[in-house]
């Protein structure tokens, strides 16, 4: 009776789940999203704490401990996303989502020793030969596990550290050969534990999981910061397919479709992403594209010069313009400016101006994190215009205000063959009557290559902290 109870929670949680991820596309629908996932996740947890029990009959015990970690889990988390700032989102995900490859990894791990114990034992031995294809799956799964929570694990770390400046890009000649080889040496030695392991060699796993841990901090390193959102997505499906592992390890079904849940999920999301960016995910791995190598390759081109505008102007030209369009960037993250912003909105409205999002779909450091800034500072979900959208827009818009966006602005992006950024959509900002760049100074973005656009005719600049610019900007547009 019990385990037709939690087969039934199980079902119902991977629907939460399903549901969930489905509402997570809407931005008006995502908040409502993620606490019906989390509310099946938490039933998920109860159904499996009181109600599990392995083939013996035996029910979970040391409930000290699982309480005790659920606690530990529960303030930990809440104390860090009540704290993070929006700044500071992106390395959070990569935190956690490297807790989330640990977790997968030394699972891999206890139920490996659990296995090695079979070797010790005359029963175990004659076990394993008469069910030697169960056996087979089940190590394949643990070494999968291992490996690829590993990597997530390590990885996440990297990205962490190099997302709050911490670690900076790395690489050395031939690393991605050293690379390759680790790789090879490591599936290499799965394959001779499945075919040949023995009660003399089985230690040779726990190689497994070291050498993933070298290799995913060495798969990370050279990745340069502008490539930071799309290998924390790849990461995130590492987790996912990891999670999915344990899945099929324990017989969970809610485990397992979560864990391919978040894989195909994270997949998509990465795919999507370097569509965005027009490179394929093996330039973003081995190309070290926004790395210190390029930065310092590059030089200026355009030789030109640029011209400023102040605050007052500015507000005078968006007071009296038609349509204004925001293209919000890492700058106003940095400057925690979506509050300031929103209220220029509002000003601008009152005064009849119909005011709109351009969002690029890597702008900041993580898919959506415009959209989160944004929805922070409750600006209305459907002034969020995706690029396609925006790009429509700008050829009738009288001002594109662009808050430290650079790169996905940048006309290079179309017109450069030699740019490191050519090919890749960009919101065509300059197609609108007027542009005000708000910077704090001219140094270029993540792709380390100067912007085409700050010295073109249409364009003015507007230096200063984001946050100081939009409340000057407040100020003035209510005198207008």
């Amino acid at each position: 009776m019990e385990q037709n109870i939690l087969t039934l929670i199980y079902l119902i949680a991977s629907v939460t789940f399903i549901v969930g991820l489905k509402m997570l596309s809407n931005p008006a629908k995502a908040r409502n999203g993620n606490l019906i996932a989390a509310a099946g996740m938490t039933l998920a947890i109860a159904g499996t704490i009181f109600l599990y029990k392995d083939d013996d009959g035996n029910a979970l015990h040391n409930y000290g401990w699982i309480f005790g970690g659920i606690l530990i889990g529960a303030v930990v988390g809440t104390l860090a996303a009540k704290k993070v700032k929006m700044t500071a989102m992106p390395e959070m995900v990569s935190l956690f989502n490297g807790m989330g490859g640990a977790c997968a990894a030394l699972i891999s791990v206890v139920e490996f020793n659990h296995l090695a114990e079979l070797f010790n034992s005359p029963f175990g031995v004659i076990v394993m030969l008469d069910d030697s294809n169960a056996i087979f799956g089940h190590l394949l799964t643990i070494c999968a596990g291992a490996l690829i929570g590993s990597v997530s694990f390590a990885g996440s770390m990297i990205a962490w550290g190099k997302l709050n400046g911490s670690i900076k890009d790395y690489s050395f000649k031939g690393q991605h050969i050293f690379n390759l080889v680790l790789l090879a040496v490591i599936i290499g030695l799965i394959i001779y534990l499945l075919f040949g392991m023995n009660s003399s060699n089985y230690w040779l796993f726990y190689f497994i999981p070291v050498l993933s841990l070298l290799y995913g901090i060495l798969f990370v390193f050279p990745i340069g910061g502008a490539d930071m959102p799309v290998v924390i997505s790849l990461l995130n499906s590492f987790t996912g397919v990891a999670a999915a592992c344990g899945g099929f390890l324990y017989n969970n079904k809610v485990m397992l479709t979560g864990g391919i849940l978040v894989g195909a999920a994270g997949t998509l999301l990465t795919i999507l992403m370097c569509k965005a960016m027009n490179r394929s995910l093996k330039n973003v791995l081995i190309g070290n594209f926004g790395g210190g190598n390029i930065v310092a390759a590059i030089q200026s081109k355009s030789g030109g010069s640029y011209k400023e505008i102040s605050v007052s102007d500015a507000a005078v030209a968006m007071s009296y313009a038609r349509k204004v369009m925001i293209v919000p960037g890492y700058g106003l993250a940095v400057a925690q400016a979506q509050h300031a912003c929103h209220e220029l909105e509002n000003m601008l409205e009152e005064k009849g101006v119909e005011v709109q999002y351009a969002i690029h779909p890597v702008a900041g450091r993580m898919p959506g994190h415009m959209n989160v800034l944004l929805a922070e500072a409750d600006v209305s979900y459907d002034k969020l215009l995706e690029m396609e959208q925006a790009n429509e827009e700008f050829k009738t818009t009288d001002v594109v205000l662009i808050l430290g966006a650079n790169d996905v602005v940048n006309p290079a992006a179309k017109t450069d063959k030699a740019s490191p950024i050519y090919g890749m959509p960009i919101l065509e900002v300059e197609e609108a009557k007027l542009v005000i760049v708000n910077k704090r100074s001219m140094k270029p973005g993540y792709a380390g290559i100067e912007n085409e656009l700050f010295f073109q005719p249409k364009t003015s600049m507007l230096f200063g902290d984001a946050k100081n610019v939009l409340q000057q900007l407040v100020n003035e547009v209510k005198n207008v």
